[in-house]
């Protein structure tokens, strides 16, 4: 099993697409989505703590459709009007804690790296290892994943960090564990947000610590 060294003055969190429509009121939405926001926020505030960059990404698609693509012979009408710019559903959680250092990148794909100034906004940092969370696990999630490992930063993958619905008669749960286990292989180490909070306090300097020590 792969276990990558982590230091968190090199690392970021990419908060994947907690956006309305994927965390809650829509067909797109996870059952998890309100609980699974809850839980990245505790690890966005170690994140902050820390030092460390976070970035919360959202599918955002332009009002005139002039960056669909193909897109637009896959995905039905109404599913993307869910994340077109200017509309609520697309808009970021409002239970999502997003602070002034933080960074909001606007994607037209699955994944973050396509399309995005991601890469510059990481390595203009000195960022090679980032954190993937949000929904949906086995999509943009995924996709995100794998971008960035192709680009040779360590990953670092969420198991109950991200999370997804049923799609196409295949249970949530079957997806999730499906997705975790094939970027395992050779994309990502898998891990928990309570491991990763412990691994970022751990490495924090000392003067960052939480006064509550590791939960």
């Amino acid at each position: 099993m792969t276990d990558f060294t982590f230091t968190p003055a090199r690392a970021a969190l990419i908060n994947v697409d907690l956006q309305n429509c994927f965390v809650e009121g829509s067909p797109l939405a996870s059952p998890e989505g309100p609980a699974l926001v809850a839980r990245i926020n505790e690890l966005a505030a170690a994140c902050r703590d820390a030092g460390m960059l976070v970035v919360h990404t959202r599918g955002w698609m332009r009002p005139d459709g002039s960056n669909l693509g193909v897109m637009a012979e896959i995905v039905p009408p109404f599913m993307i009007e869910l994340y077109t710019e200017g509309f609520e559903a697309a808009e970021l959680h409002s239970s999502l804690e997003v602070d002034d250092r933080d960074v909001i990148l606007s994607k037209p794909r699955y994944g973050a790296f396509h399309g995005t100034d991601l890469d510059l906004v990481l390595r203009s940092r000195g960022v090679d290892t980032v954190i993937i969370s949000g929904i949906a696990t086995n999509i943009c999630c995924d996709t995100t994943a794998r971008e960035a490992a192709q680009r040779d930063f360590r990953v670092f993958f969420l198991s109950d960090g991200t999370a997804t619905k049923e799609m196409a008669g295949v249970p949530a749960d079957e997806l999730q564990r499906a997705t975790c286990a094939s970027l395992s292989m050779v994309f990502a180490q898998v891990i928990t947000v309570d491991d990763m909070i412990a691994r970022i306090r751990a490495g924090a300097p000392t003067g960052d610590l939480s006064p509550a020590g590791v939960g």
